[in-house]
């Protein structure tokens, strides 16, 4: 039988910190061709992610990622879990973070139609839960971009 990753391996992050997240990491693609966070730290007060970009964005674009974030919560989108084969999730969500253990049947987290990621962690049911999204801060470095948010 094979290993399905169940509710109870879920990492425990803050459900909407960790949801704001996904689409944090969606908008950022859409906007910027970019990759997910290469690296994230998830936290109740504020959470920072990290992107891998070119140059930093603007002034006008980090606008644009708040309003975009804000939009999509605003859109009451439900949140929720769909259990698949490695093959299918491929088709829809980028897979090069997964372990080499992971199991053949994966756990993909889906924000409406707005986005779909593999992921072990605990998330709202519904965007409307989250709050309004804000970014408190930001840095540029080597190639790094690092933003650091909040749901107020």
């Amino acid at each position: 039988m094979e290993e399905i990753i169940l509710n109870e391996a879920k990492k425990l992050y803050n459900e909407p910190m960790h949801t704001c997240e996904h689409i944090l990491n969606q908008t950022m693609v859409r906007m910027f061709g970019c990759g997910r966070s290469v690296n994230a730290h998830i936290e109740r007060k504020k959470s920072k992610c990290d992107y891998v970009l070119a140059e930093a964005p603007n002034e006008e674009q980090i606008a644009e990622i708040i309003r975009k974030v804000n939009e999509v919560i605003d859109s009451h989108l439900p949140v929720y879990e769909e259990l698949m084969s490695r093959g299918e999730a491929a088709k829809i969500a980028d897979l090069s973070k997964l372990p080499a253990d992971a199991s053949e049947t994966l756990r993909i987290i889906r924000v409406g139609d707005y986005d779909a990621c593999a992921c072990i962690g605990q998330h709202v049911e519904n965007t409307s839960e989250l709050g309004r999204f804000e970014i408190i801060s930001h840095d540029f470095e080597n190639g790094r971009w690092r933003v650091r948010f909040r749901l107020v």
